[in-house]
């Protein structure tokens, strides 16, 4: 049976860590918008074709949150940071979208992050010394991949970093898809919720020099400024979002460059190449987890199919990125590409915010570690990293390495 004719169930399998599953390829050429089975059971449709995906994530009209009644079920239980209650409570789209991203916005500037690099680069050195204490070899992901992210948006929301632990957890039953049971699920949103309400309210009292305290010193909503609830609900995605997909890129970036080594000798011998490096990892993520979903309320088309009005649409970036008509030699990792439109951070109103954030976090770890690590190599064939299952965000498990 073609793909065309086929129902695959999604996320699709792939046991190999770092390439992508084989049905992209096919995907792209032939049934660029295929029928999907969801976790939940739900029917979707999944687009893999660059423009296709740079389209639906452009166009204003689809709409990222999945409450509407006939939108798709992510996950078996529900919940999750697609389905959440939570979620609609930060303006989706339209004016009031953007001025709250434009409030958010400030604390994410490439000037504000250019001013965080010494102290990014301090955290590693640190984390660095600690791992190479321990001695080989060592869990790059758990050393310096996680703390790092997590050590720098807890300074920028003002919450103490001594408490990542519970936020990994909670971040990652936001996250599911498969790996817990909905009671599980409400538990620690309930727990999260009642953390950061308590935080907000200590903000209110003892202001600090953090994002939580400019928001709340903005004034309500009747100012310009946000309600209570959506400056919660803002730390809350802050933080998920702000450590859960830097820590896991760390390790899968870090793993791309050393799987054929001629990759981390070239960027030893020409460390002004960490930058387009650091993007082609991006690019080249096959491992990057669930995609996007958009909920069409229109009827829409996409590459000649006709989409009705209702449909669940995933957006597969990750297969976008490996698109030959977007990209020469698309399947291969070129250290010097430049330009290089991934869609890594997806397209449009959408677009990560935090990217500049992300952009330099990676670019300070590959920088510390070329120069701490120059002989750093994997600990074990690529053949034996694994990845993680069960959550919407793409990673592996650990990232061993010695030096």
């Amino acid at each position: 049976m073609s793909v065309n004719e086929q129902v695959l169930n999604y996320p699709l399998a792939n046991d190999a860590a770092l390439d992508p599953p084989a049905e992209w390829a096919e995907l792209r050429g032939q049934c660029p918008v295929a029928h999907v089975r969801l976790p939940s059971g739900d029917q979707a449709r999944l687009v893999t074709r660059y423009d296709d995906v740079k389209q639906m994530l452009a166009d204003p009209r689809f709409t990222r949150q999945l409450t509407a009644p006939d939108a798709a079920q992510l996950s078996a239980d529900g919940g999750g940071v697609f389905n959440n209650g939570l979620t609609g409570i930060i303006p989706e789209s339209g004016e009031e979208h953007q001025h709250w991203r434009r409030l958010i916005g400030r604390w994410f500037t490439a000037k504000r992050m250019s001013a965080l690099r010494p102290q990014m680069t301090q955290i590693a050195d640190d984390l660095i010394d600690d791992l190479v204490k321990l001695g080989a070899p060592g869990d790059l992901k758990a050393g310096l991949g996680f703390p790092l992210p997590v050590y720098v948006i807890c300074d920028m929301l003002g919450v103490p970093a001594s408490d990542r632990d519970r936020f990994s957890y909670w971040s990652d039953t936001l996250l599911n898809l498969t790996r817990y049971t909905k009671e599980e699920i409400d538990v620690a949103q309930a727990e999260f919720y009642q953390y950061m309400s308590d935080h907000v309210s200590a903000k209110r009292e003892r202001p600090g020099d953090d994002l939580l305290s400019e928001l709340i010193a903005a004034g309500g909503p009747e100012n310009g400024g946000l309600s209570d609830l959506q400056i919660l609900v803002t730390g809350m995605g802050l933080l998920v979002a702000g450590h859960e997909t830097t820590a896991n890129m760390i390790g899968k970036m870090v793993s791309m460059l050393l799987a054929d080594r001629s990759r981390w000798e070239r960027l030893l011998a020409e460390p002004a190449l960490i930058r387009t490096a650091v993007e082609e990892t991006l690019r080249l993520d096959a491992n990057a987890g669930f995609g996007l979903p958009r909920y069409l309320p229109v009827e829409s088309e996409v590459s000649g199919t006709v989409l009705p009005k209702g449909t669940t649409v995933i957006c597969s970036m990750a297969a976008a990125n490996r698109d030959e008509s977007a990209f020469e030699d698309a399947g291969e990792m070129d250290l010097t590409r430049s330009p290089n439109p991934h869609l890594a951070f997806g397209s449009g109103p959408h677009s990560c915010l935090g990217q500049s954030l992300a952009r330099t976090e990676l670019q300070v770890v590959l920088e510390v570690l070329l120069r701490r690590l120059p002989t750093l190599e994997l600990a074990v064939p690529v053949e034996e990293l694994e990845r993680m299952e069960g959550l919407a965000v793409g990673g592996l498990r650990t990232v061993p390495v010695r030096w």
